[in-house]
């Protein structure tokens, strides 16, 4: 829907094809303010003070974040199986991933990207004692990038992590990442957020709105793994690196540019209850593919392309349309349009406003259940 830079999703892949051995990187994709005022008076009296909500990192570093959080993670290996046509005929290739995740309750129930799953034969965790054990998928939104997988808890000393809130991040705030980066195991790194409100490619093709964008490295085998706050909090998925392009327009790197992206833990928890259940995650679902619009005089999301039979077929929108107003909330670019409609439920009318040529029109529109690829995915 928009453009920008190459995604990569922060996921390590090791291929095995035949004896042949191969590492391979697999791509897929709040402040706290403080004033003082002057007080004159002739008498000393006594001031009760009230305590400081002080974060532990503040005061003593990442380091305590770091021990209360790493027995709650665990590192993931997926194996997969696909066949491959080569110039000697069909051959299997098989490939290990490698991701993080994070225990979230007593049953064993572990919270990872969906991409880091995705077509999985086979599923481990290991725990930071070392203990290792098999892992089925409860379930998996390719629309957020978010699964919970479970674990039987039996014989396990679980500690699961706590979640937080992004609700109240600000840019600059200091975060810590863990997780196991090109295979290193637990690793943490640590850096400020460098952005709110990005908008990041889902796996299937879809958008992700409200992505935390970091300058904390973020390497293949990060995926899944959680952002911290200075409170320990997880506040954030992680999931994606931009990778930009050479002068050739080639992928320049799929390790840590300075530039990652984390899903909105609020997102992830918002769907907890459905994935846990196995069920799906419906999203709302218009049917155009946008790009903000380059008029000043009308700013808004232009209507590149309107798929066929898609609720916004119906309701008579057009190529060339500038969606202003969504549902009575102002829409000034593209990504003002995708982060209404994740706030809308499938299955919802709505009112859109558009400009076309010198007239303002507005549609009744019943979106509908977002499918499970993007017709232009």
């Amino acid at each position: 829907m928009n453009a920008g830079p190459a995604l990569a999703f922060a996921t390590l892949a090791i291929a095995v094809i035949g004896a042949a051995l191969a590492l391979a990187l697999a791509l897929a994709t709040g402040a706290l303010h403080t004033g003082s005022s002057t007080v004159k008076s002739t008498t000393v009296t006594e001031v009760q003070t009230q305590p400081v909500n002080v974060s532990p990192a503040a005061t003593e570093g990442w380091a305590p974040i770091y021990a209360r959080t790493d027995p709650g993670l665990v590192d993931i290996t997926v194996q997969a199986t696909t066949t491959v046509n080569t110039p000697f005929g069909p051959q299997e290739e098989r490939e290990t991933d490698l991701g993080s995740g994070m225990v979230i309750n007593g049953r064993g129930d572990i919270l990872t990207a969906a991409h880091v799953v995705a077509g999985a034969s086979s599923i481990s965790v290991a725990f930071e004692n070392g203990v290792t054990r098999g892992a089925k998928v409860l379930g998996a939104d390719d629309s957020s990038d978010v699964a919970v997988l479970r674990v039987s808890p039996a014989g396990l000393d679980l500690h699961p992590v706590s979640l937080g809130s992004d609700r109240s991040l600000a840019v600059g705030d200091p975060v810590g990442v863990i997780g196991d980066p090109l295979g290193f195991d637990r690793s943490l790194s640590t850096g400020v957020v460098s952005a709110l409100d990005r908008t990041i490619e889902a796996p299937d093709g879809f958008t992700i709105a409200h992505a935390i964008q970091t300058d904390a490295a973020l390497n293949p085998g990060n995926s899944g793994g959680p952002v911290l706050n200075t409170h320990g909090e997880v506040i954030g998925i992680s999931d994606q690196i931009a990778t930009g392009t050479d002068q050739f327009g080639r992928s320049s790197s799929v390790t840590s540019t300075g530039v990652g992206f984390a899903v909105p833990i609020d997102l992830a928890t918002a769907e907890l209850t459905k994935l846990e259940r196995g069920e799906r995650v419906s999203h709302a679902y218009l049917g155009v593919e946008t790009s903000t619009s380059e008029t000043t005089s009308q700013p808004g999301a232009l209507i590149q392309e309107v798929k066929s039979g898609t609720p916004a077929a119906k309701a008579g929108l057009r190529k060339g349309d500038v969606i202003v107003v969504f549902d009575g909330v102002a829409i000034t670019n593209a990504d003002d349009l995708i982060d209404a409609l994740a706030a809308t439920r499938a299955g919802a009318k709505a009112t859109i406003t558009v400009q076309r040529d010198s007239k303002r029109l507005t549609f009744t529109v019943t979106l509908a259940t977002q499918p499970e690829q993007s017709p232009s995915g």
